[in-house]
């Protein structure tokens, strides 16, 4: 597959006509543009001259902890004429697009995880604050009810990563597994 891009605002576009393999070689495909650079004090963290975004430094935080759970990241511009998500996250060759929300407070995340409906199917929760994980967890089940299309909650707390998916919230012990791996 050596085709390249010249225009990666068209082929993030174009993602929101793709599903399954066609969508995971067109995010391969987009990780190869010649415009992506790597951030000097994080060499596994590429972007494409972002340093002016307004949630850079929330951004950088976030993929430095992905890097520390083996991710190569590549930061997503925001073209103007379509939403995307802020990441594509590379492992052993298998690519992903989550979107960011940081949590800093004890407010309600399930307002933020209903925000990033139509971004993508999969969202980083990057809890920087002492979130209760009983709220966290009815927040999560509630957006996969409510987002027939979400994959995957990522969340990064400390140095620890947790993936939730849809079938683990529709477990009967879904809220007394997710807080014993929250909490531990």
């Amino acid at each position: 597959m050596g085709e390249q891009i010249s225009d990666i605002a068209q082929e993030l576009e174009r993602l929101n006509t793709l599903k399954g393999k066609p969508f995971i070689r067109q995010l391969e495909l987009i990780t190869r543009y010649k415009g992506f650079l790597p951030i000097e004090s994080e060499p596994s963290v590429f972007h494409v001259g972002m340093e002016q975004d307004k949630d850079y430094k929330l951004l950088i935080d976030a993929a430095r902890k992905a890097v520390e759970q083996g991710y190569t990241v590549y930061l997503l511009p925001n073209p103007r004429n379509c939403r995307t998500a802020d990441f594509i996250f590379e492992k052993k060759g298998s690519y992903a697009m989550y979107d960011l929300k940081t949590v800093y407070g004890k407010g309600s995340v399930g307002t933020q995880l209903l925000d990033s409906i139509g971004q993508s199917n999969r969202i980083l929760l990057n809890i920087t604050s002492d979130y209760n994980a009983r709220l966290l967890a009815a927040d999560i089940k509630t957006y996969f009810e409510v987002n027939r299309k979400a994959i995957e909650v990522l969340l990064f707390k400390g140095k620890k990563a947790i993936s939730v998916n849809r079938y683990a919230t529709q477990s009967p012990k879904f809220y007394r597994q997710f807080r014993k791996k929250y909490e531990q």
